[in-house]
């Protein structure tokens, strides 16, 4: 068994499906509650600091009109509200800028609310139709956001990138969500290498403020540098996501990343935290656990690992997985608990290769009749890779027991083997010795 290659291409299946998708972030729009002194809307999303423009004033009699959208927009009755807002739009060509710009924004809402999106983008564009200079600059920025985040929403990467790199030109501050926003719709839009430099902007800025990245932020960056083979960068990201979100997947995934840099013993705690987590359910997982604690010189706990398989059925009872346990038992001295697996493995063989180690291994214990019995079920299986070897052990067993004439029929049969010859011979003389001294003390 080769336990160097056990892990081979396990950390580059775990990473490349499990990669975390963007998060679609919902468009920045809310409608509030309008004041009996005056207008608030969408519009007091604005920040006052960012208030230069001097825009038209609203009249009493679209503020009422607005307020029957706002009414039915509050008890979520979104067909009342779109039909105030198009009893509005009738008479629209008599209002200003200003207030056909609150109009469209309240229709842009709707929209969204009822899943419109399109024509929620639509709307929105009107917004800024009116003339950026009838309105507040707050919404105007808040508008060219939420556009880009309606196209993310339809995939529309192309424009989601140009509303909000128009965003990002005119913004006084841009936040470290802001950055991995960008880097979302980058990386959707397959510009990978502007993607990561947000995605890592975002990270930074988090980390520098003592503040814990999100989970997809990090999700993302472990995917980029993956596809770069940067196997270390990687590993730093699993690092931070097994510390903050810790998860199972995250355990097996830096398992394998410890794996491809050849840290051996990080690599086999890292997969043990995430059996004890109970992460590893498939066969291959439980199995490769195993073969790691056998590969570290703890074979003991590689047989408890394929047992407890097997028992949960979790592992299937093939004669391959019960000669690995045989094996790690027989790695931990524990030939006992070692024989009764290797004689399932045997019989669910169509070989007789097991039958023939189990001779060997009764022949060691000084168990000659069981190393016989094993010896000539192995035989009958066939399809031995040393046949010479067996007949040399079944002659063995078979002296043992003073079947002599038995024993040298055997042992003949291993001389036509030049590999067994000298040892054969050997052993024919002893057992000639023996039968003639028995046969000498029987007078």
């Amino acid at each position: 068994m080769k336990l160097t290659t056990m892990t081979k291409g396990f950390s580059k299946f775990v990473l490349r499906t499990s990669v975390a998708l963007p998060l679609v972030l919902a468009p920045a729009v809310s409608v509030t509650v309008l004041e009996a002194v005056g207008v608030s809307a969408p519009f007091a999303q604005a920040d006052a600091a960012e208030e230069t423009r001097k825009v038209p004033a609203m009249r009493e009699n679209v503020f009422k009109k607005l307020g029957k959208v706002q009414e039915a927009a509050d008890a979520e009755n979104w067909p009342a509200a779109l039909q105030a807002l198009r009893e509005m739009e009738s008479g629209a060509d008599k209002y200003n800028a200003y207030e056909r710009a609150q109009m469209y924004y309240f229709y842009g809402f709707v929209y969204y609310s009822m899943e419109r999106y399109k024509d929620a983008i639509n709307a929105y564009k009107k917004v800024l139709a009116q003339g950026v200079e009838n309105i507040p600059v707050g919404v105007e920025l808040n508008t060219l956001k939420t556009i880009a985040q309606l196209y993310f929403v339809t995939e529309d990467w192309s424009n989601a990138l140009n509303y909000l790199n128009q965003w990002f030109s005119r913004a006084d501050t841009i936040g470290a969500a802001d950055y991995a926003l960008r880097g979302q719709v980058y990386y959707q839009a397959g510009q990978e290498g502007k993607a990561l430099a947000d995605i890592n902007k975002a990270v930074s800025m988090y980390e520098s403020e003592g503040k814990v990245p999100k989970e997809n932020w990090y999700g993302l960056q472990r995917y980029f540098y993956f596809e770069k083979n940067d196997y270390k960068k990687v590993t730093d990201i699993l690092e931070k996501l097994v510390k903050h979100y810790p998860k199972g997947e995250y355990y097996k995934q830096l398992s394998g990343m410890y794996g491809e840099l050849k840290r051996e013993k990080d690599q086999l705690h890292m997969m043990e935290a995430a059996y004890i987590a109970g992460a590893l359910e498939k066969e291959k997982e439980l199995l490769n656990m195993a073969y790691l604690f056998m590969g570290n010189e703890m074979p003991y706990k590689g047989a408890k690992v394929i047992k407890k398989g097997l028992d949960e059925k979790k592992i299937e009872r093939t004669s391959k997985n019960l000669e690995t346990l045989a094996q790690a038992y027989q790695m931990a001295q524990e030939l006992q608990k070692a024989i009764p697996q290797l004689e399932g493995a045997a019989k669910l063989s169509d070989k007789g290769e097991l039958y023939s180690r189990l001779a060997g291994i009764y022949l060691d214990l000084d168990k000659n009749e069981q190393a016989v019995t094993m010896a000539k079920r192995a035989l009958n299986k066939g399809s031995l890779k040393r046949p010479d070897q067996l007949y040399i052990v079944l002659g063995m067993a078979q002296a043992n027991l003073k079947q002599y004439d038995d024993a040298l029929e055997t042992l003949k049969k291993a001389l036509k083997d030049e590999r067994s010859k000298k040892f054969a011979e050997q052993w024919i003389s002893y057992v000639e010795n023996e039968k003639k001294r028995e046969e000498q003390l029987a007078i």
